[in-house]
């Protein structure tokens, strides 16, 4: 189900925006911040994705306009990836679509009761991923 879902929200995030699941995510992260910018050792982090991917998509996504990267002052080891003026007004031209169909492909077909347990069952299975994870 996990994977014929993600595959679906792709294909439809695609079609309606010209944006990749993984765009959406980088893009969420970053209107998830004031000021729009995020150290890209923290978006790999929030991301759980590897350094290796992340840069090569963050290279994919300057190219396309949708973020720029800042050397950051006062480490010059460091970078920032921040969100653009066509990344922003991609992302909120793409959400309300995407959080339609998440809604129609998951939300709409459960009862609330379902919902809760879905909750429940997702927070028991972070839970245990977090003690693992320490």
């Amino acid at each position: 189900m996990q994977a014929r879902l993600t595959a679906r929200l792709g294909r439809q995030l695609q079609a309606d925006s010209e944006l990749s699941h993984a765009d959406f995510a980088v893009l969420v992260q970053l209107t998830d911040v004031p000021d729009g910018r995020v150290r890209v050792f923290e978006l790999a982090r929030q991301l759980q994705w590897e350094k290796s991917r992340l840069s090569h998509h963050l290279a994919r996504m300057q190219k396309r306009g949708l973020v720029a990267r800042e050397e950051c002052p006062s480490d010059a080891r460091g970078a920032f990836i921040v969100l653009t003026a066509e990344g922003r007004a991609a992302i909120e031209d793409a959400a309300p679509r995407h959080v339609e169909t998440v809604r129609r492909l998951v939300f709409d077909v459960l009862t609330p009761e379902q919902v809760e347990t879905l909750r429940e069952i997702s927070e028991q299975v972070l839970a245990k991923l977090a003690e693992d994870a320490a």
